[in-house]
């Protein structure tokens, strides 16, 4: 199979490392040729302009659900014409009291072609079938409540 890879990197710019006296500002950089900065979620000391990996979680699974969606509409002749999603990353304590992201809300709003619906009941059915499909929702189906909203 596929093996996905990231290079990250991380310099400390205090004199010493000690808690609350540094960065956890670095980069992902992705193919080597895409380039994010990371840092920890604002409420952990993380820069508000920076991306965290809880977001970046929601967005892998967000990614995730509307390519394997896509896929599907695309074998079933529906002509989806934009796709948009919110999706939020709750963090609390899991089971064994460890704080985790324990829920991730998907909000995908689909708009297709003129002329052509599928009622709610079919449309619910394929965004089931996309999140049972999804890679990603695989992954974090033992830990991550995922609801699609």
């Amino acid at each position: 199979m596929s093996n996905l890879a990231i290079d990250l990197h991380w310099q400390r710019t205090a004199p010493r490392l000690e808690t609350g006296a540094y960065s956890n500002a670095h980069t992902v950089q992705y193919d080597a040729q895409h380039e994010v900065i990371a840092d920890a979620a604002p409420d952990w000391g993380g820069a508000p302009g920076h991306t965290n990996p809880e977001q970046a979680l929601a967005a892998a699974l967000s990614s995730c659900h509307m390519m394997t969606f896509l896929a599907l509409c695309a074998k079933a002749g529906w002509p989806v014409a934009s796709y948009h999603d919110h999706a939020v990353a709750h963090l609390g304590k899991n089971p064994r009291g460890q704080m985790a992201v324990t829920r991730i809300d998907l909000h995908p709003v689909v708009r297709f072609d003129t002329g052509f619906s599928v009622d709610d009941a079919k449309l619910n059915e394929m965004q089931a079938r996309a999140h049972r499909y999804c890679f990603i929702a695989n992954t974090l189906a033992e830990s991550v409540e995922v609801s699609i909203l």
